[in-house]
């Protein structure tokens, strides 16, 4: 059973050899394959590079073609602010009115010299080059987290009470975006697209419900229409929200190790969803010794029932992890 198999089986529920290993890797990957941040967030084709080499060297089960969550605010015309060890952000909101909103239109995807198009080219690349093999999935994030980033996450969040409609005109607006992006990598090659939400988990289940779900479940019906997995990533503590994320329609949730993996197991194994997690990047991987990180992924897995279940650290393994802590992390499990 190769990499991308095991991976699929277990979406399915069905028997798998190992516990698939699936972690998200950023600046890991880039520091390995000796690059800056901006060359890895700048260029889908070292980005795609590197992810190579960590499947190589490391052998997990999926990668992503995922850099910076500025990808589509860059697009509409934000001006994006390089660094060489730290993600690239927007130097200032796009939107801060229903005028800024209507001056705006849908980036041409297709357009080379656009950042969108540079994470599909990653993609490509990866798919031809591991993609038999290896799970390629692309990324996206949600019109909920994509409006925090046009706007400003605080602008945003009080948008929600202030001005509720053009809350909603500008989800609507983005949601179109983000499922254009998705399509793309999916025809590009891409068997699951992750999906990020991070900001989601900072509002209540009442407000999720309003401005986060409906959004997240049209970007899902459109990915599944086209025959792509959908992955959701919310990092944070989303203990408040794991009856309400169940219900968008994604394959694959992650689970960050704020969260209870026996919650988290209980919740997912009832609904039927796969998931991964929860490790702590930190304390578990960063300031652990190879020895304290593998009794870690041991005790967690004792915590998990699922079949549907992956290996993975709550949000990005940090650059600064050894190779020796990552690959007692990513030691394959056989499965019980």
């Amino acid at each position: 059973m190769n990499s991308k198999e095991r991976f699929l089986a277990c979406i399915k529920g069905e028997k798998v050899d190992k516990i698939p290993v699936f972690p998200l890797l950023m600046s890991f990957a880039a520091k390995r394959h000796g690059l800056t941040y901006e060359q890895f967030a700048g260029n889908g084709l070292l980005l795609a590079e590197a992810q190579q080499k960590i499947f190589e060297d490391f052998s997990v089960d999926a990668v992503t073609a995922c850099s910076d969550a500025f990808r589509i605010s860059a697009d509409l015309g934000g001006k994006v602010i390089f660094s060489e060890d730290k993600p690239p952000y927007i130097e200032r909101p796009i939107i801060t009115s229903e005028d800024d909103l209507k001056r705006l239109s849908k980036p041409d995807i297709s357009d080379k010299k656009s950042r969108t198009y540079d994470r599909v080219s990653g993609v490509s690349q990866l798919s031809r080059t591991i993609g038999n093999e290896c799970a390629v999935l692309g990324w996206v994030d949600m019109p909920f987290a994509e409006a925090c980033s046009a706007c400003g996450v605080s602008e945003f969040m009080l948008m929600l009470y202030d001005e509720p409609e053009l809350a909603h005109k500008i989800l609507d607006f983005l949601t179109d975006i983000v499922i254009d992006f998705a399509v793309a990598q999916v025809e590009a090659g891409a068997v699951m697209i992750g999906a990020g939400d991070a900001a989601a988990s900072l509002i209540s289940p009442e407000l999720f419900s309003e401005f986060a779900l409906p959004y997240e479940k049209k970007v899902c019906d459109a990915i599944h229409k086209k025959n792509g997995l959908v992955k959701l990533h919310i990092c944070g503590n989303t203990t408040r929200l794991l009856e309400l994320l169940v219900q968008n329609g994604a394959d694959l949730y992650n689970v960050d190790h704020m969260v209870s993996i026996k919650l988290a197991n209980e919740k997912y194994m009832g609904a039927d969803k796969a998931f991964k997690g929860n490790i702590d990047p930190v304390g578990d991987m960063l300031y652990a010794t190879p020895e304290q990180c593998a009794s870690r992924v041991k005790d967690c897995i004792k915590n998990v029932t699922s079949k549907k279940y992956m290996l993975s650290a709550g949000c990005e393994v940090p650059a600064d992890v050894s190779d020796e802590v990552f690959r007692a992390f990513c030691r394959k499990i056989e499965r019980g």
